[in-house]
């Protein structure tokens, strides 16, 4: 069990690794240029390449969204009852609650755990997530009608979901080409939330920590709950489980900077809710893999 926990977790560990310590060892990184072409083009290509051929139906789709839905209503009431309870700012707090690191993090585990299969799953997860998050984060731009408007990821997950429910595919050259283009959109993912960790200046860090193992147990105690309300069968809540309980999404730093909502804590809870899920998600896969005997 140690060896395949180890083989799903060592991708993530090098390929962040790389780019933490690339930094460290004091060598640029271009961050603003990496971020743009893997959002821009990387992301939208991996979701036209992958989701409509996941094998995940439409139906299905529909399930995982309806689940992810009421996932993240229920964790957006428990962290603004927990906001005003401690007396925090429910602007900074809220969205590293709703948002986990379903990208960089959750689609190289969940390749390389659950192989094609489960990978869909994780694709139409991070669909379901971005584009909530890509809809509140453009509503901190300026024009945020247009910064919305602007995002292609938008336009590949409509593309997407319209082959999906019509059953329809790109045609052979453009199916190869962004194929293709989305092979670097993982190992830079993986690479840049190195970087970002190696570079982002947290603060509190025990805020940090509390707020990352809190953040994981409530997100375990509502995925478990809704599963049991939608009769979700143990391979697919197994797979949203894991998804759900990925640290704080590094675009919630991102964000928080271009809005100037406490970057620095933000910053932290990044920091050390990713610090924490080594620890961690090994120890859900491991149930996963005994609870969800077909994966």
């Amino acid at each position: 069990m140690f060896s395949q926990l180890f083989a799903v977790m060592a991708p993530v560990l090098f390929g962040a690794g790389l780019g933490f310590f690339w930094i460290k060892l004091g060598y640029s990184f271009p961050t603003a240029f990496v971020s743009r072409l893997t959002l821009n083009i990387g992301t939208p290509c991996l979701i036209l390449a992958k989701l409509p051929t996941s094998g995940v139906t439409m139906a299905n789709f529909n399930s995982i969204l309806v689940a992810m839905v009421m996932i993240m209503i229920l964790m957006a009431i428990a962290g603004y009852g927990l906001c005003r309870w401690r007396k925090l700012d429910w602007q900074v707090y809220l969205p590293a609650m709703l948002f986990p690191n379903t990208g960089n993090m959750g689609l190289p585990i969940s390749q390389y755990a659950f192989k094609d299969k489960g990978f869909g799953i994780a694709i139409a997860i991070m669909v379901i997530v971005s584009l909530v998050q890509f809809t509140q984060g453009s509503m901190t731009s300026k024009k945020p009608l247009l910064s919305f408007i602007k995002t292609p990821t938008i336009y590949a997950i409509a593309i997407s979901l319209i082959m999906m429910a019509t059953n329809s595919h790109l045609p052979g050259w453009l199916f190869n080409t962004v194929d293709l283009i989305s092979g670097f959109t993982i190992p830079l993912m993986l690479i840049t939330l190195g970087v970002s960790l190696a570079s982002i200046q947290a603060k509190n860090i025990v805020v940090g920590l509390s707020f990352g193992l809190l953040r994981t147990l409530l997100a375990v105690a509502i995925c478990l709950l809704v599963s049991t309300v939608l009769h979700l069968d143990a391979y697919k809540t197994g797979q949203i489980l894991l998804q759900v309980c990925m640290p704080v999404a590094v675009y919630n730093y991102l964000f928080a900077q271009r809005a100037g909502r406490s970057p620095e804590t933000v910053a932290g809870l990044v920091l050390c809710s990713t610090l924490l899920s080594f620890i961690y998600l090994p120890i859900i896969l491991h149930f996963i893999f005994i609870y969800a005997p077909s994966v």
